[in-house]
Order: C-alpha cells, then structure tokens, then sequence
C-alpha cells in the first residue's frame, strides 16, 4: 500500500506538490492524470525515493509510507524492489549497449542465478511484444520501441508496485493495445498494483478503477474513474480528454488515398535510403513531396522510421543514398532557421539555463530576435509566468513548449513535430495546435509525427503512412472523430504571425539548395 499523509515537495524554493494526502491499496489499479505542470511526474517520484534522494535542493515535508516503510528512511536500492518506475522519457533510463542486456541488468544487480534471470528476461520481453529486438543495439530503437523496452527492464525485476509516466505516449495502437494488456493481467492474475500518469485517457481510464486528478500540485479531486471523467465540468477545468474519441484502427482503415498538390514542391525527398546500423537500413528508397502552407501528418508504427525522417528533412543526419532538395537558395540555407525540428526528447535541445533565455537563444544568434514574436509565443503556449524559472525545474510538459517556443520564434519555413502530445494535457495542445493551424493558414508548412487520430483528424491536410521503412499510402481521415461542445478546441489567445515567405521567383528558380548523399564510408553520413 502507498500512504501519503499530508505531503508537500519543494524544489528549492518552488513547491510542486501541496499537502497530498492519499491512498494507494494493494492491487489496486490507479490513473493519475490533470494539467501539465501541475505535479503528477514529481508525485510518481516520491514513491521511490528519487525526488528527494537524487535532486538537489528537493525537500519533502509530511508522511509517505510504501507497504508500511517510511520512504525518507529507506535506501532507493531497497525502494526500487518494491517500486518500479518507467520515466516519462524512457532514454533516461536505460544503460545498456543491447536490448537484451538491459532487461537483464536490473536483475544481474538483484544477484538473481542464470536461470531465473533468462527466464524473466524472456517474459519480459514478450509480455511488451519485442521479442525480435533481443540483438538489436539500444540506441537503434525507435522511441516506442524505447519505451516498451523501458517497461520490459523494470517488469524483469518483478516489483509488486509499477508506477508508469505517459507509457502509451510515443506507442502505437498494437503497442498500446499491448503494454496494457499486460498490465491489467499483472494486476488481475497477479495482485500488483499499477498507477499511471496519463492525458491520453481514452486508452488508460477503461483499466483504472480509481482516479487521482491533480491541479496547481494539489489534489484536485479523487475517486471511481468512471465518476470523476464523467464530470464534464472537471474535465473542462482540468483540460481533459473526453473517454472516447479515437477509432482503434490501423492507420490503412482509417485513411483514404488521396493525390498530392499539383504545386511546386517546398521540399522533395528523391529515393532516400539510410539507417543508424551499417547494412540495416531503417528507410527504404522514399520519395515524397511537401508543399508550402500544407499541414501533413506522417504516421505509422513503432519503429517505420518516422523520426528518422524528420532528422533527415532537418539536417541532422544524412541519407546512404538519394537526395533532399529545398525550394530556397544556399544563402538561405546558411542563414538556418529554415526547417525547425521539436523532437520527442525536448531536453536534447535545451540549452540555457531559464525559460527567457531558451526563447531568445535561437533568433539572437541569427540576428533576428523580434520581442512582439517572442511575448506573442510565450503567452500562447502559456510561459509567460515561468520566464524566470530554470528549465530543470519544469515538468517534461512545460519543457516541451519551452522547447517549440524556441523554434517558434525563429519564424521558420517547415515545422516538424515529433510527438507534440508528450506531457501535454488537452487544454495545452489545443491552444497551441490552434495558434500553429492559425500560422500554417498564413504560409508555414507543418509535418506531424504522431500516434493520436484525433490530431491527425482535426489539423492534417494529408496522410503519409510509413510502414517497414517504405511510405506505402498518402491519404486523408476518413473516419470522424467524435465531436461534442465540451470537447471543442481550445482557442488560441493571440493570433498568428506571417513567417517568412519564398522571395519572388523561389518556386519557379532553377537554383535549388540539394543534400546529396555519398553512399559509403559511414552509414551515419556527418
């Protein structure tokens, strides 16, 4: 049972959870959800120990006890036994050079015999559907791919509680059908208890019985989950998902072939192959086209390549084999700023130390920074108030929108994103899914990599579905997403600002900036 009686949780002097008083029973199986930012990930972390043992400056006040053992008292070594945890950003917490190896690390440091660790390392493995990625290296993964393994390494050690932070964020339907299936059997065959930390409730809430929402690092309300998502009300004041809104299909039933613009392309990718891993390509001879002012999504399953893509369009990894070629100049091009790139992980493109500094670090360096943009952005994605606050102290959530302020404000050409919907609650994606769709109106291309139908339905233009590595259907939604008035976007508070638009002629110029591939000497193209 986990017990808080009062608890607080500063980090230095920001207090992030408030007198948390809470119950968690034995078996039960437990949703946590409410707005970004407002404590669930730090909540989930004093269950362990981690955020007051291994942050500097964290202070707990109140009482926490895990099957009657006071968590201040007690080793995280003797904690993690008890207690496993799956970050939200499943990279922080995997070690190991192979897939295989770190599903058996936990338990080589448990001190487990041969045996019963294969033999766990082979449940484990199968219970989150990657038996055939046992060989493959770590950093070749995918990031759903990451996030099943993720779990599979902390299900090896067998902890009688699973504490699991956005699991079903970067998965794909299987995926998710998958991750959950297993934990409602650990559950219901096996008495562990489950808690998860979730905005994509659809999937999460028909498993929870029991619901902790939390708001502003309080507990705004608990209680039976059918009962508390229920009440539209809350719901709205939380910026919560309505239950039931996305079709569970695959992506070729939910989409209808459609034909490209017969317009000059802004970027076309000509047969582009390439990989991480020499010999092993993860794209496969791709060819595509966006146009300017297009909203496309590009969508398919754990592991087709989709991020891989994005880093290719981006220019942060080359292809084996074919060519990428802009509708802009090489002056352009040296100039930056032209593609912007929000990935899955927003702490690989942070760099300063507080929000205010973030927003201005990309147009200062290109000599550009507009402050009528940068207020503009800020008060959009809702970081106004947190100018001043180091980026370390914000939740994954509120990094992220620090993270796509800072690319906003660089007025770029193309704007990709990577799984926007990770950390955000609902109220927070709409507002600024709103403000971009007010931007892509005015000229700025847009390329969306996600799992979420609901996004793909209500923003994209057109479909390209990746299977295998090969991009096998462009197309549009062709099943409705529920609709209701509660559930309606919300606006965005400001309106949009023009990007950058092609100089006279760009489209119809000969001269053409292309990225040509050497295929040889690495596989890694830099």
């Amino acid at each position: 049972m986990i017990v808080a009686e009062k608890m607080s949780f500063s980090y230095g002097k920001h207090e992030v959870l408030h007198d948390i008083s809470l119950q968690i029973a034995d078996g039960a199986f437990v949703l946590i959800s409410g707005p970004s930012g407002s404590g669930k990930s730090t909540l989930a972390r004093t269950f362990n120990g981690l955020a007051f043992q291994t942050q500097r400056g964290g202070k707990m006040t109140g009482a926490l006890h895990v099957d009657g053992l006071n968590v201040r008292q007690q080793e995280i070594s003797a904690l993690a036994t008890r207690v496993g945890m799956i970050f939200q950003i499943p990279a922080t917490q995997l070690f190991n050079l192979r897939v295989e190896e770190e599903i058996a690390f936990g338990p080589h440091n448990l001190g487990w015999n041969e045996t019963k660790i294969q033999r766990q390392v082979g449940w484990a493995m199968e219970a989150v559907g990657i038996t055939h990625l046992r060989q493959r290296e770590v950093r070749t993964l995918s990031g759903g791919e990451k996030q099943r393994l993720a779990i599979a390494s902390v299900l090896s050690m067998g902890p009688r509680h699973l504490v699991l932070d956005e699991p079903t964020a970067a998965l794909d339907i299987p995926g998710t059908q998958q991750v959950l299936s297993t934990l409602t059997d650990l559950n219901q065959k096996e008495g562990r208890t489950i808690v998860i930390i979730e905005h994509r409730l659809g999937e999460v809430a028909p498993h929870a019985k029991w619901a902790i929402l939390l708001q502003n690092g309080h507990v705004a309300a608990q209680g039976e989950t059918d009962s508390l998502l229920g009440n539209r009300t809350l719901r709205r004041q939380l910026g919560l998902r309505r239950l039931t809104d996305e079709p569970q299909h695959n992506w070729q039933e939910l989409l209808v072939p459609t034909e490209p613009p017969n317009t000059n392309p802004l970027i076309s990718c000509h047969h582009v192959t390439g990989g991480y891993q020499k010999g092993q390509p993860i794209i496969k001879d791709v060819s595509f086209q966006l146009h300017q002012g297009e909203f496309v999504a590009l969508v398919g399953n754990n592991g087709s390549g989709k991020s891989t893509i994005a880093r290719y369009l981006a220019g942060s990894l080359r292809p084996w084999t074919g060519e990428i070629e802009f509708a802009w100049g090489p002056k352009h091009a040296r100039e930056g700023g032209q593609v912007a790139l929000l990935m899955q992980n927003p702490l690989q493109q942070l760099f300063c130390e507080r929000v205010d500094e973030e927003v201005r670090f990309g147009p200062q360096n290109f000599r550009q920074l507009d402050e009528t943009l940068v207020q503009r952005v800020l008060e959009i994605l809702d970081l106004t108030a947190l100018t001043r606050r180091p980026l370390f102290a914000l939740s994954r959530g509120q990094q992220q929108r620090v993270a796509l302020a800072s690319l906003l404000t660089l007025s770029p050409r193309l704007l990709i994103l990577d799984e926007p919907t990770m950390g955000q609650d609902w109220g927070h994606l709409s507002r600024f899914m709103g403000y971009l769709q007010t931007l892509n109106a005015q000229g700025l291309t847009i390329l969306l990599i996600t799992h979420d139908y609901k996004l793909v339905h209500r923003y994209a233009h057109r479909v390209l579905l990746l299977d295998q590595g090969r991009i096998i259907l462009e197309g549009k939604p062709q099943i409705a997403v529920q609709k209701t008035a509660e559930n309606a976007p919300y606006p965005p508070t400001l309106g949009g600002t023009h990007p950058p638009e092609l100089e006279a002629g760009d489209n119809n110029s000969a001269q053409r900036l292309k990225v040509t591939a050497t295929p040889a000497k690495s596989p890694y193209g830099n």
